[in-house]
């Protein structure tokens, strides 16, 4: 009886490896150990990347709201608190696109948090 090589279930797998690792400069391109540890690398700094980038477009959101609220004579923790206790809903994001692309209606809605406090 012949015997049974790993022929299509290990090379689909090394091709997947190899596939991910195209662009990769040198050996970490051409051969299956460093491209599979440089592919394991890479896909764990893009794991982390999209949780640091949810972290950063919250802060650039809160950067953004307090610049808008100090212009309307608010700190940033003020127009929270006051917009709370107004029980408008509005997140940090909806908050910020008003303050870079609508002033007016930023404006209306620090002066409503005011008033709550």
């Amino acid at each position: 009886m012949p015997r049974a090589k790993r022929g299509f279930k290990a090379r689909r797998r090394r091709n997947r490896i190899m596939k991910a690792a195209s662009g990769f400069v040198g050996r970490r391109s051409r051969t299956f150990r460093r491209a599979l540890d440089a592919v394991h690398k890479a896909w764990a700094h893009a794991y982390r990347g999209r949780k640091h980038k949810k972290r950063n477009m919250r802060r650039l959101w809160i950067v953004r709201v307090n610049a808008a609220a100090r212009t309307n004579g608010l700190s940033y923790s003020r127009l929270i608190e006051g917009l709370g206790k107004a029980g408008i809903e509005l997140d940090r994001k909806i908050l910020a696109e008003l303050a870079v692309a609508d002033a007016g209606a930023f404006a209306r809605v620090a002066e409503s948090a005011r008033a709550a406090l």
